[in-house]
């Protein structure tokens, strides 16, 4: 991309405006030393080497933090700089519960997205014992979530996100399947369902599928059989309340992901079986964007290497992607995400002890489509989705590697037994030097790896492809919310092919050029499947589907990301519940304008 480019155009100017500016600063070169600055005060000694240093990865948006990070860091204000929080558990009685939605209101306050399991909460029409009146079930508790959201928005607060999950075998789950089908219900929440490996065996071989809760002793009224719980040590007795077929269940799941574009789903046993720290954590919730599974009170922070930063000789013959340059911004991209744990302020005390207890970082890339173009790779082939892969392969190594050398010089993370982590599916993929480095030093971050929206960060970098999204359009207009409050309308170019058009005036359109709409569903799903090995924590990624495709061509979308090895998968195709993410920013919780970044 050209030097010219580096010129902030006038979307990419007020975003930075309304919502990373701080004090006098009179450009984005401001808001880059003062991020150095505050970042560089978690070093013992050289801070000024380490400002220069964090100054030079964040310079010609080479490297985009998130969005909190961005905007809190240097400031003085009580806020996070964490993107993504889990919420602990909520326990089933009434003071549990809104203790739970005062934690919550305190995270969002602070501008962090959360991200809630509802499992633990009994099934609407149980009664509550000793009590003598009948339970509403976890989606009319949701209700009261989705009103604080946006209480906290009326007050001036960042717009908030929230994901909601709920177990396949809760006796609620048709409930939560259709709860979004109400146009007006659940606006701040993105909803995914945990679906589990013996659930899509029990779909496969067409079986009857029992829908059950926790109950006090294996005595209970009714069928009873042992399953682990959300919040369970081990397997608890569970009154099975109803038994449905697993196929119709599947079928609702994805109607209604078909017509209302969600729920998402979470392939939660992939989820847990990949986990680095699988044998410490059960995982059932993700942060509003999915990008990052965490455990009760898990925090994550978030960056992303912007790849169109690091092609060169663009669009031509001799594009080339600089591996070495990458993988220095990578090991860079580490140690500066590994002070944001430092520097950061934490709404809550468990959210603090859990950070500093597994240090877990998401570094990811945004710009890949962008990149793809400029390389002269069409988004939708297997060379494209070959070339992604080496290039996270590459960051992949480069950050582990950076974070072993972390562990060398400021110790592993506390909750590190390298016995059991090196035994963990991800770690077992690693080249054996990087294997042999934790075995030796240990490892500074139990997980390095994520692929975020990046919607936002992506428009202050002159409108990059946004994470590993295909381009959303050559150009295009888009609202954007500003400093005054007011939604602001923009025409914009994506910034490859704002590129291409000044360096070629007048030439026809190259055939790599290719939107979102274009990319086939099951070239998406390939696109995520080529990444997620490399990727310890997850992607959040939307697989498009186009307004006119039949139920029967989409049905089947969601079996093929489990087969494909996929940690969760989340669909769009517009209609006029979904309406356009871009033109109807309010549709939908975590889109481009509103995800935690």
């Amino acid at each position: 991309m050209s030097p010219a480019n580096l010129t902030q155009n006038e979307l990419s100017r007020q975003v930075w405006a309304a919502k990373y500016r701080h004090g006098r600063e009179t450009s984005v070169a401001d808001t880059w030393r003062r991020v150095a600055a505050a970042v560089a005060e978690a070093e013992d000694q050289h801070r000024e080497k380490w400002t220069e240093a964090f100054q030079g990865l964040l310079q010609d948006f080479r490297f985009l933090p998130g969005g909190r990070i961005l905007a809190g860091a240097g400031t003085n204000r009580d806020v996070t700089l964490f993107n993504c929080f889990v919420m602990g558990p909520i326990d089933d009685t009434l003071e549990g519960i809104f203790d739970s939605l005062k934690a919550g209101a305190v995270t969002m306050q602070q501008g962090g997205g959360i991200g809630h399991d509802f499992s633990t909460l009994r099934p609407a029409g149980t009664p509550v014992r000793g009590k003598g009146t009948i339970a509403s079930g976890p989606v009319s508790f949701m209700h009261i979530w989705d009103a604080m959201c946006a209480t906290m928005l009326s007050t001036g607060a960042r717009r908030g996100a929230m994901m909601a999950t709920l177990r396949i075998d809760h006796p609620d789950i048709e409930a939560f399947i259709d709860a979004k089908r109400d146009p007006a219900a659940l606006r701040n929440f993105n909803l995914s369902v945990q679906v589990t490996d013996d659930f899509m065996t029990a779909v496969q071989n067409d079986q009857e599928w029992p829908l059950v809760f926790p109950v006090a002793d294996d005595a209970a009224e009714g069928a009873v059989i042992h399953r682990r719980w959300s919040n369970t040590a081990g397997e608890v007795a569970c009154r099975v309340a109803r038994i449905v077929p697993a196929r119709a269940l599947w079928e609702r799941l994805q109607r209604a992901a078909y017509e209302v574009a969600e729920p998402g789903v979470l392939f939660i046993d992939t989820i847990n079986r990949e986990n680095n720290l699988w044998y410490r954590e059960q995982i059932t919730a993700t942060n509003p964007c999915g990008e990052i599974p965490l455990p009760p009170y898990g925090a994550c922070n978030l960056g992303s290497l912007n790849l169109t930063r690091f092609v060169s000789r663009a669009f031509t013959p001799a594009a080339a992607m600089d591996m070495e340059a990458l993988q220095a911004a990578a090991r860079l991209a580490v140690r500066f995400l590994d002070n944001v744990i430092e520097i950061s302020r934490y709404p809550l005390p468990q959210q603090a002890a859990a950070a500093r207890e597994t240090r877990r970082l998401g570094l990811g890339v945004t710009g890949l489509a962008d990149a793809l173009t400029m390389l002269g790779q069409r988004y939708d082939t297997q060379r494209a989705r070959d070339t992604a892969a080496r290039i996270l392969q590459a960051i992949c190594h480069a950050a582990y590697q950076a974070s072993v050398d972390l562990a060398d010089e400021r110790g592993r993370f506390p909750a590190f037994d390298g016995e059991e982590y090196l035994q963990g599916p991800f770690a077992k993929r690693l080249p054996q030097n990087i294997r042999a480095g934790i075995a030796r030093s240990g490892i500074r971050n139990s997980h390095l790896l994520a692929i975020a929206p990046a919607g936002t960060i992506s428009l202050l970098a002159n409108n990059v492809s946004s994470g590993i999204e295909p381009m959303f359009a050559l150009e295009f207009d888009r609202q954007v919310l500003g400093a005054d409050g007011q939604r602001h309308t923009y025409r914009v170019r994506d910034a490859a092919w704002d590129s291409w058009q000044r360096e070629h005036p007048g030439a026809d359109t190259p055939s790599e050029f290719i939107a979102a709409t274009a990319v086939s569903a099951r070239d998406h799903l390939a696109m995520q499947a080529a990444l997620q090995p490399w990727v310890d924590n997850s992607i959040s990624k939307t697989v498009n589907v186009p307004a006119a495709s039949g139920f029967e061509e989409f049905a089947g979308l969601y079996g093929e990301a489990y087969r494909l090895g996929l940690k969760g998968c989340t669909v769009f195709r517009p209609t006029p519940a979904t309406s356009s993410v871009l033109t109807q920013p309010d549709t939908h919780c975590c889109d481009a304008d509103r995800e935690a970044d």
